[in-house]
């Protein structure tokens, strides 16, 4: 009864449409479907916000869709209608910029009821073809339920993961998910080897490398501007037991760039399985929600150590293992604690299960959950970093804007570019090696601190960014925000072209992906362009 009410909905659009007349969202609305369509205050109120909590713009209604077929019915609506109106696919509302938003639209709870268990999810599949295993799971599944199903169902994982795992498949594939283990596998675009996606026009379109590849590469972090992912088959790997933790401490740059570099060059089996690192300039950090792996007892001094400039940098390390190989875990590990020059009194050590290890995020949010402190602004910053300029970024940001109160962790880690499949939308810095740089803050309320305030902290992003920009350092913004067609355009670089053609193939009136900014809304008058009118737009 709901597809055919949704059926009628696209008829009617279609009928006033092809007599002139314009269908606003809100009168479409009317014939909503029930238990699909929301327009309660709540349902709206949720979909307004998101992580980063710094902007709002109310959708007209909410969509929770038990299908792939609901999702393109709705889309065909949009498409169908005289106007069309945006439509946004949401995760677990994760984004920090307002991506998913959909103002005066409808925002498609993709991730919601997660208990219901409801969602399209394969068992683990062999390939003949591909040599490996394979899940099919719907996109807007979180890699935490991906994680314990593939687990249950036959011991397997995942291979590339993110550092927290309750987002969505579709929203990390949108943009690349990247972690600890992206030097080696690659980022999770990178793992995925078909998709099911419903297309501007409201089309529903299974691609892959051999089928409709053009789409399924523009897809793969294309920030949701082409497609909306509802089913991706995810590679697998045989999942460890345990993981050895390492985390050392540096107090010179130059040596903490260098060991991760070697770190990540490294091949076969005598290797690390994760490298990452974060820099400390503020003691209390230490014990902050992403570095509470330091124990009490093993407390450390930022100014006992000596470290330069009042900072210091961590390097975190782990090795798997399990029953077979747990007489050799030892060794190895110290085999490669032996090329590194960290600070010798600084090595910590512990070891837990995989999952405990993957899931470790989660836990430190239920603390920050019970006091409050999860739900504030976070006006994050990411940036993709030459690693030819990293130094003069350590000189010019870590020692020198940031002063000695950040308000959140900042991870920086190394990737290798070989490992990301450059056919996609992603786009990186024009180097080999390259650091991840996140600057994860937390505008805390009622701080009493100008240093803790929304206000100071976005305007110290704007300095970083004109930092690099007045050094030359090419960054690339990962979980991009631009204001200006140009600045898109400088983002993608030689992939816009490209961009802007696959945006008026696959989603010509502009439907998807509005809150992005980079296209205009379905209602602005450059819609429906092509891709000669777009480039006369920028």
């Amino acid at each position: 009864m709901a597809n055919k009410l949704v059926l009628l909905m696209f008829a009617i659009c279609r009928l006033i449409s092809t007599v002139g007349l314009t269908l606003e969202p809100a009168e479409l609305l009317q014939f909503g479907v029930e238990g699909q369509l929301s327009l309660e205050p709540a349902d709206v109120d949720r979909a307004s916000v998101d992580f980063g909590g710094m902007t709002r713009a109310e959708p007209m209604a909410v969509m929770r869709p038990a299908s792939a077929g609901d999702v393109a019915s709705l889309v065909r609506v949009a498409y169908g209608s005289a106007l069309g109106f945006p439509v946004s696919a949401r995760g677990h509302g994760h984004s920090i910029n307002g991506q998913a938003r959909a103002p005066g639209g409808v925002v498609i709870e993709m991730s919601h009821d997660r208990a219901a268990g409801h969602r399209p999810r394969s068992r683990p599949v062999y390939s003949p073809s591909l040599g490996e295993y394979y899940v099919d799971v719907w996109g807007g599944e979180l890699w935490i339920d991906v994680l314990n199903w593939t687990l249950d169902n036959g011991g397997r994982a995942p291979k590339s993961w993110t550092d927290y795992l309750y987002l969505s498949v579709g929203g990390t594939l949108s943009n690349a998910g990247i972690s600890g283990q992206t030097f080696h596998h690659g980022p999770q675009l990178s793992n995925v080897y078909e998709l099911d996606v419903v297309t501007g026009k409201g089309e529903i379109v299974t691609c892959s490398e051999e089928q409709n590849s053009e789409l399924f590469h523009g897809v793969l972090g294309g920030l949701g501007q082409f497609g909306i992912i509802t089913r991706a088959r995810i590679a697998l790997e045989p999942a460890p037991q345990r993981v050895r933790w390492i985390r050392v401490l540096y107090s010179n740059f130059t040596t903490f760039t260098r060991d991760q570099e070697l770190l990540i060059s490294l091949h076969g089996t005598h290797r690390f399985d994760y490298v990452e690192g974060f820099v400390i300039v503020d003691e209390g950090l230490i014990n902050n929600w992403r570095s509470s792996f330091f124990s009490p007892r093993n407390s450390v001094n930022i100014s006992s150590i000596g470290a330069n400039g009042g900072v210091l940098y961590c390097l975190e390390m782990t090795k798997n293992y399990d029953d077979s190989t747990a007489a050799f875990v030892d060794q190895e590990v110290e085999a490669l604690l032996k090329r590194l020059e960290f600070i010798p009194a600084s090595v910590f050590t512990t070891d837990l299960p995989y999952v405990d290890f993957l899931d470790r995020v989660h836990k430190a949010e239920l603390k920050l959950r019970a006091k409050g402190l999860w739900d504030v602004p976070h006006p994050w910053l990411n940036l993709f970093v030459p690693a030819s300029r990293i130094a003069d970024f350590d000189r010019g940001v870590f020692r020198g804007i940031l002063g000695n109160k950040t308000s959140g962790p900042i991870l920086i880690y190394p990737m290798n570019k070989h490992k990301w499949d450059e056919r996609s939308s992603a786009v990186t810095p024009d180097e080999e090696v390259f650091y991840l740089v996140g600057f994860l803050r937390s505008a805390l309320p009622d701080s009493g601190e100008s240093t803790q305030s929304l206000e100071y902290l976005s305007q110290q992003n704007e300095r970083i960014l004109a930092f690099c920009d007045a050094a030359g350092i090419e960054v690339k913004q990962y979980l991009p925000h631009h204001l200006t067609r140009a600045e898109w355009a400088r983002h993608f670089g030689a992939k816009w072209d490209r961009f802007i053609r696959l945006k008026a193939e696959f989603d010509p009136k502009g439907i998807l992906g509005s809150g992005q900014g980079i296209f205009p809304p379905p209602s602005s008058p450059f819609s429906s362009l092509s891709p000669d009118e777009h480039s006369m737009t920028r």
